[in-house]
């Protein structure tokens, strides 16, 4: 039987265990994100990288797979995020993620539809923030974290923000396993996150090149940050890409962006009006800037090459530096099962632990 924690995670977005499955874009697609919930986790949809008129499909897509309750993530940038934010109010969706980007109005509109709100961040001053424009949860990635993420791990990051805010927070970045789960409950977390754990399963849209390719990497530090891709620093495995775009001139990385840029606007349907407000909108947020906006295009293409088109040498493979201790791929029951067994170990080893302490320590 799988060990039942109850924490604030638990009451206030309804599922039955503290781990949450983030909105990989392009692989938290609707099977992964039901899949999760049926486990008893809190799976999160990838509503950021759904196109224009498919978000009411997809989140109907979710609700025919599950009755559990489930998330939406957004960027406040992206062209149809206003579509994105309807659909979740009509839905009743559980909850939205999101980076940095919707202000104070925008996260009480949702507020007050009930949705809860439950950013990531990946720095200090950003949960503050987060919080004082009414985040309802935190969820904080260390430095591990893949994709887009800050230079501060996890057992530095996450005291620091349960210190400072005065919401739940929940912990992501290197999570794997039950023992992962107990570490951030002592820390004083609410549960975990974790996207590349959930990416490794067979629930997971990924194709099969490029899930051995992800299994195959077995040193943490071949999994690394970069600035080659949009000029953020972003985490991915190292593959023949990756080494590709280092080894360019920004010149030519700017000139293949602007092409792939063109190719994804027609796709969007975005003239060059829309193109430029686009543009304008990047630009404006906390991490924008010129060669940023120009080089963005290069994200969506090439990790579409390696997760969907399942090319793992032409494309790019987003992933944490917990994807090197992964060995095979298991079903979200099976893998949460299996985390809250090992968790339900490890808090009955800590039991035993302080009751054999109490024991020396007490009068004779």
């Amino acid at each position: 039987m799988a060990t039942t924690l109850r924490t604030a995670l638990t009451d206030r977005l309804g599922c039955t265990f503290p781990i949450v499955q983030t909105a990989m874009g392009w692989v938290a697609d609707a099977r992964l994100t039901a899949a999760t919930c049926n486990a008893g986790g809190f799976g999160f949809l990838a509503g950021a990288t759904i196109e224009p008129g498919q978000v009411d499909a997809a989140i109907r897509d979710v609700k025919s797979r599950t009755g559990r309750p489930f998330g939406v993530n957004f960027h406040m940038f992206q062209p149809n995020a206003e579509e994105v934010l309807e659909a979740v109010i009509r839905h009743g969706v559980r909850a939205v993620s999101y980076g940095r980007g919707p202000d104070a109005a925008t996260i009480r509109r949702l507020k007050d539809a009930g949705v809860v709100c439950m950013p990531t961040v990946g720095a200090l001053k950003h949960a503050v923030k987060a919080v004082e424009l009414g985040a309802d949860i935190v969820t904080v990635q260390g430095g591990e974290g893949g994709g887009h993420t800050g230079a501060v791990p996890t057992t530095i990051l996450l005291p620091q923000v349960l210190d400072a805010v005065k919401v739940p927070v929940v912990a992501a970045g290197g999570f794997s396993d039950g023992r992962g789960l107990v570490a951030a409950l002592a820390w004083g977390a609410s549960g975990i996150a974790m996207g590349t754990r959930f990416l490794l399963t067979t629930d997971s849209p990924v194709p099969s090149a490029s899930l051995k390719r992800y299994l195959e990497t077995r040193d943490p530090t071949l999994i690394k940050v970069s600035t080659a891709v949009d000029g953020l620093p972003q985490r991915f495995v190292e593959n023949e890409e990756l080494k590709r775009l280092e080894g360019m001139s920004l010149p030519a990385r700017l000139a293949m962006s602007a092409r792939y840029a063109r190719h994804w606007g027609r796709e969007a349907g975005l003239g060059p009006l829309g193109m430029a407000r686009l543009g304008l909108k990047v630009m404006a947020g906390d991490e924008g800037g010129f060669r940023t906006t120009v080089m963005a295009a290069n994200l969506p293409t090439l990790v579409q090459r390696g997760v969907v088109a399942g090319d793992p040498v032409n494309g790019l493979l987003p992933s944490g530096q917990v994807a090197a201790v992964i060995e095979r791929l298991e079903s979200c029951e099976d893998l949460i099962v299996r985390i809250m067994r090992e968790a339900g170990d490890r808090l009955a080893a800590l039991a035993e632990l302080a009751a054999g302490n109490s024991k020396q320590g007490s009068p004779t």
